[in-house]
């Protein structure tokens, strides 16, 4: 049987990651990593409730973001402004697929696949699912990869409104799904960020 950093007294500073053993006496009294004083604990503070309130959040959030316009690109005085999914459409019939594609990733199904991954894990551990605890792992990696490239939409949508300001010929502007989106973004990022994996390997020594 494998024996656990935890049942060995070790825990990992969560700042600058530094193993330090806890008091081998009395492990539930408050203790500080000794290189950069913050507090230590076998496992993040209430992982589990932060990550859901985060997640719960930026799916309350999915709907305007998808839903309301994010652009409107105004040409000698007339234009329509576009949601996320309408403007991917409209790249596509422009011969613009691998754009089209790349929008659609980053922007529908990136968030979305991370949502349902984290709701996933948090059910394995709550539920005790008896899910493969190294796919779990893998899983939960690939959404922290996966998460830097949401931002992608709005990085476009702010050069664009920076750069094109050609009076009436052309104009960009943003629109009210643009902030609803980088708050699901950034929402899904402190989920992520909360859900400790370790609590997916305690449920093997349980």
């Amino acid at each position: 049987m494998t024996i656990s950093a935890q049942q060995r007294g070790i825990a990992r500073c969560t700042e600058c990651g530094k193993l330090s053993h806890l008091p081998a006496l009395n492990r539930s009294t408050a203790a500080t990593c000794p290189r950069c004083g913050t507090a230590l604990s076998f496992r993040k503070f209430q992982s589990l409730q932060r990550s859901w309130a985060y997640t719960l959040a930026a799916i309350a959030l999915l709907l305007p973001a998808n839903l309301l316009p994010i652009l409107t690109v105004i040409s000698f005085g007339q234009g329509d402004p576009d949601t996320i999914m309408s403007g991917v459409v409209k790249l596509w019939v422009a011969d613009l697929q691998a754009i089209a594609a790349i929008v659609f990733i980053a922007s529908i199904a990136v968030p979305v696949i991370k949502l349902i991954i984290l709701i996933i894990l948090m059910l394995v551990v709550q539920l005790q699912l008896p899910l493969n605890r190294q796919q779990c792992t893998t899983l939960y990696r690939f959404i922290h990869f996966i998460g830097r490239w949401s931002m992608l939409d709005l990085f476009m949508i702010s050069i664009l409104v920076t750069l094109v300001h050609l009076g009436n010929i052309a104009t960009v502007e943003s629109g009210p799904a643009a902030t609803a989106f980088a708050a699901v973004v950034v929402l899904t990022l402190f989920a992520a960020n909360s859900f400790d994996p370790r609590l997916l390997w305690d449920l093997d020594n349980d």
